[in-house]
């Protein structure tokens, strides 16, 4: 039976294949869809939201101690915060077979930078698979765990949003229970200490021998030869693009397991072409490894080492020609991103982008585009978490100069349970002046509404246990006083709780708490919020054209002569009716 998959279906087809029992991930652009087509076996295995990342890996860690097939899943930037638990994992090795999925983003599409980490297989010493279409995300899914098991190591599968969002024709297959192994206590294996570990580094440079070994007669590194001129060495999704541009005349080696490089077939490979090249996204990952074996190639010479690759980029890259195009006269203006009509942070953003003398510490969420005009109100933006944390630094530094600034902290719920209540921690123990806000969508909104701590709900779509927000910033230290809890959706109120907190020289927080717009209600969302359906609408008699509603950057308001609000675009959450000086927008 075959199906057309995506690769991050493909990847939970194929774990679901080879017998897996646990999976944990937090979810984030492009590796979501991996856990949430996983579910979808939950009569068979176990699947999870974790709160980040590096718990994620931690769980799957301990499920494969316990004797099971398990996996993480996670996008590029995951894997830094991963990575404690990763480096050691590889010393100590696994029991049930692991296969961490790091799925990067070359090109940006939807992350704050842009990182290779194929270069952590090499660091950690990891043994990595890389797939280059649908079918072999699946296949090496199956292999990776196979292999884990079989060299007693973590196994990387290392993603690209090309082969994780691209969709191509997969071989289902049975599913084959795989019988957990009985657990033993070994402590020399697992508890690393320096004693221990110290054994364990020896241990791991001898499994890396044999797993180069195998790299170098592996039937996912064979080569295709077609003729002696050119030759190219490539791996993932750049494999294709380089069958594209070369065509048949030219020889091939693709590599699906990239780590350990298998130098010694690369080096056959390369003695049978006279000319080689090395077709490869970002880093000289591949490129570097060969010259360092003396290897003569040409790759990052010609080839960009930054954003995402395509046939067109490699073609003018290498031979200097380009496809023939057509030209259109018509043309189409840009639209950036923008939140969404009736989002509830536009509210919270409107009244803050009115406060003065303030630093405002952004996060990563769709919350990152409240920086946009007009609305302009974040001012940096790092990592996961890092808003109040950077927030309570930017506070202390300007009270310790004697300044008279504050910053204000800005972090979603679901970011805030990942790594920003460990920052609010610090902010509270070092008794800073910050205010830290915490926006409250009741889901985790920028990767498509997955399940997390505050909703109520897990990933296995059963009732569970639900964070009290103001419970937990108590338990922490922080005074009842200090913490707010408002509707965004009301200026007043969040005008008020802002005023108060910047006043205030102890850390404080303010709580705006309302559904995300495109969310699918719960029954206590209903019961909480009115969410009755409404629209709001212009007077035209009123309207002075001030512009004023249009400064909220809601993209259900648009000028055309005169203002209008789009009616099947309103939500009718009257953040524009409360701007309007005129009292010319009515809900209707």
């Amino acid at each position: 039976m075959k199906a057309i998959l995506t690769g991050n279906e493909a990847i939970a087809r194929g774990a679901y294949e080879a017998g897996l029992s646990f999976a944990s991930a937090y979810p984030g652009t492009p590796s979501t869809e991996i856990l949430e087509n996983l579910v979808q076996y939950k009569d068979h295995l176990y699947c999870e939201w974790a709160p980040n990342e590096k718990v994620a890996l931690e769980a799957a860690i301990g499920a494969s101690v316990a004797g099971v097939r398990s996996m993480a899943a996670m996008k590029h930037v995951g894997v830094n915060v991963a990575a404690d638990p990763l480096f050691t994992f590889a010393y100590t090795g696994v029991t049930g077979g692991c296969v961490l999925v790091s799925a990067d983003d070359p090109g940006m599409h939807s992350s704050q930078n842009e990182q290779d980490n194929r270069n952590y297989a090499t660091a950690a010493r990891l043994l990595m698979l890389e797939p280059s279409d649908s079918q072999e995300s699946k296949d090496f899914m199956k292999l990776g765990l196979a292999l884990s098991e079989q060299f007693n190591t973590p196994v990387l599968l290392h993603m690209t949003t090309r082969v994780c969002h691209s969709k191509g024709l997969v071989e289902l297959e049975e599913r084959i229970e795989k019988e957990p192994v009985p657990y033993k206590k070994n402590i020399k294996k697992f508890v690393a200490t320096p004693a221990n570990a110290k054994v364990l580094r020896v241990e791991l440079e001898e499994r890396l021998k044999a797993m180069e070994a195998y790299a170098n007669q592996a039937e996912i590194n064979q080569p295709e030869y077609n003729g002696t001129k050119i030759g190219v060495v490539s791996s993932g999704v750049a494999y294709q693009y380089a069958r594209e541009v070369f065509g048949e005349e030219a020889s091939y080696l693709k590599l699906g397991m990239t780590f350990p490089v298998p130098i010694d077939r690369i080096r056959e490979f390369a003695e049978k072409v006279e000319t080689l090249y090395v077709v490869e996204e970002m880093d000289p990952y591949l490129q570097r490894h060969m010259k360092e074996a003396g290897i003569k190639c040409v790759g990052k010479e010609v080839i960009p080492s930054y954003d995402e690759l395509n046939p067109d980029i490699v073609r003018k890259s290498v031979f200097g020609t380009e496809n023939p195009t057509l030209e259109s006269k018509l043309s189409a203006e840009d639209r950036p991103p923008t939140l969404c009509a009736g989002c509830p942070h536009r509210g919270f953003f409107y009244a803050l982008s009115k406060k003065k003398d303030i630093v405002i510490t952004g996060d990563i969420g769709c919350y990152t585009l409240g920086s946009a005009p007009p609305l302009n109100a974040i001012d940096t933006c790092f990592c996961m978490g890092g808003s109040i944390s950077s927030g309570h630094g930017a506070s202390t530094a300007l009270k310790w100069t004697g300044r008279k600034q504050k910053a204000v902290a800005v972090i979603g719920d679901s970011t805030f349970f990942h790594s920003g209540v460990n920052s609010l921690m610090d902010a509270v123990y070092n008794k800073g002046n910050s205010v830290s806000v915490i926006l409250d969508n009741r889901i985790t909104g920028m990767t498509g509404h997955q399940q997390n701590p505050g909703t109520g709900f897990t990933l296995m779509g059963e009732p569970t246990a639900e964070v009290d927000i103001p419970m937990l910033c108590r338990s922490i230290g922080m005074k009842e006083e200090n913490i707010y809890t408002v509707n965004p959706l009301k200026l007043d109120e969040v005008d008020r709780a802002l005023d108060e907190a910047l006043a205030k020289d102890e850390p404080t927080v303010i709580i705006t708490r309302w559904p995300c717009i495109l969310k699918k209600f719960s029954q206590q969302d209903k019961e909480e919020f009115d969410l009755s359906k409404k629209r709001c609408a212009i007077d035209q008699e009123k309207c002075r054209k001030c512009g004023l509603c249009v400064k909220t950057g809601c993209p259900a308001i648009y000028s055309a002569g005169k203002v209008e609000i789009e009616p099947t675009s309103c939500t009718g959450c009257g953040v524009c009716r409360q701007v309007c000086p005129f009292e010319a927008i009515k809900e209707v």
